[in-house]
């Protein structure tokens, strides 16, 4: 039988899994991977200045992820190039992050555990905002899934049925930010890109659809969770970067398959 703690860890990752893999596809088909990373990455800014108001984390987090998604909308639009304005809001969100946590008083921070993840260390309170967190991106995706869909593949095609593209974007930006929100004690705001980012395009070479994608992307998203988990207990290696590195394996493997069929 399994430890308490594993169970919790393992049903966590699923939850992270699922939740990431119809979010991820969109992020492949936009090529918003800078974006997911800017905004996991401003993740530790939210952990500490949670931690000095002594606020949930959650809010903390969410907060912050809020206010660099808008703020990358807002200066994209005030004519930045968008790359430029990811990296200055990400890195210097990650710099003030850890310079924030390091001077707080009376405060003991095991600054590994956002950055890399402690998914051993998952509650049940945990698992509660995982997977309701999940659900609700979930819902939000598949909800919005039509008009996003259209939006990303053709804009041009979307105003013309009546839709509004900035505001597809913006729902998908929310659900980022909730996924980078509930993921940070799973894989932490370091890894958190990679998880939206290598089951989906993992599973782009073998889909023919874009929702054959998106279930493609769960699958492979939930076997590296719980494949890694395993793995991390059996080689006794961090969890978080064993889960993004056999996803990493996965995509490898993928990509080794494709290249032998197209032979």
């Amino acid at each position: 039988m399994f430890d308490d703690f594993l169970i919790r860890a393992a049903v966590a990752a699923l939850g992270v899994a699922l939740a990431a893999a119809p979010l991820g596809c969109f992020i492949v088909w936009r090529r918003m991977a800078y974006v997911g990373d800017a905004t996991a990455h401003a993740a530790v800014l939210g952990v500490a200045l949670a931690l000095a108001l002594q606020v949930s984390v959650f809010g903390g987090v969410l907060l912050v992820a809020l206010a660099v998604a808008a703020s990358t909308t807002s200066l994209s639009r005030a004519g930045f190039a968008v790359d430029t304005v990811l990296g200055v809001l990400a890195h210097s969100a990650l710099a003030l992050g850890l310079v924030a946590v390091s001077l707080l008083d009376g405060v003991r921070v095991d600054l590994n555990a956002y950055l890399f993840g402690d998914i051993l260390a998952v509650t049940k309170t945990d698992l509660m905002v995982i997977w309701g967190g999940g659900a609700a991106i979930v819902a939000l995706v598949a909800w919005r899934w039509s008009a996003l869909l259209t939006a990303t593949l053709n804009p041009d095609l979307a105003h013309a049925s009546g839709l509004n593209p900035a505001r597809e974007e913006r729902f998908l930006m929310l659900a980022l930010v909730l996924t980078v929100t509930v993921s940070i004690k799973v894989v932490g705001a370091l890894l958190i890109g990679a998880m939206l980012l290598i089951p989906a395009a993992t599973a782009r070479g073998f889909a023919r659809t874009p929702e054959a994608m998106a279930l493609i992307a769960a699958v492979i998203g939930a076997v590296a969770a719980l494949g890694g988990l395993w793995a991390a207990f059996e080689l006794d290696t961090p969890a978080g970067p064993t889960i993004v590195s056999l996803a990493a394996l996965l995509f490898a493997a993928a990509t080794l398959v494709r290249g032998i069929r197209g032979r």
